[in-house]
């Protein structure tokens, strides 16, 4: 993993498995926290990182070799834009699930595992963004904090 930052940005390149997307996500979590992200906002952002990460892993290369995720962080002092790339498989129809979250309306051990990522993602975000350009998917988070100055 290669961190470079300055003042505004952070950049950090890893390989897409479970392991370096993990320590991936951590790395972004502490740079940001370093950089002055309110820490109101630090859990939010954190949660949504980790779930549009673990996506590109799990999904963008299933079936296939996976390569590096590219993260891109730009924080200003009310807002929080973050790029995550990956060659991987486009999101089904070219554009980012509803985050309707999966039912809860069963017994305990039929709850699903999962299917609630998009709908956290679309929570905690202020707006979400997906492209697909040149076999790369760029997905673009924004996370406003203007009210908590």
């Amino acid at each position: 993993m290669n961190p470079i930052s300055n003042k505004t940005c952070l950049e950090l390149s890893f390989p897409a498995t479970e392991t370096e997307a993990s320590a991936g996500i951590e790395q972004l979590s502490t740079g940001l926290s370093d950089q002055g992200l309110p820490v109101k906002k630090s859990d939010e952002v954190k949660i949504a990182l980790a779930e549009a990460i673990n996506n590109v892993v799990e999904h963008a290369y299933a079936g296939i070799a996976p390569a590096k995720v590219q993260v891109t962080c730009r924080l200003d002092r009310d807002r929080l834009d973050i790029l995550i790339s990956d060659t991987g498989n486009p999101l089904p129809g070219l554009h980012p699930p509803d985050g309707a979250p999966a039912s809860v309306d069963t017994t305990l051990q039929d709850l699903p595992e999962g299917g609630f990522g998009w709908y956290l993602i679309h929570e905690l975000t202020s707006d979400i963004r997906y492209e697909r350009r040149k076999g790369c998917n760029r997905l673009s988070l924004r996370f406003d904090f203007a009210e908590l100055s």
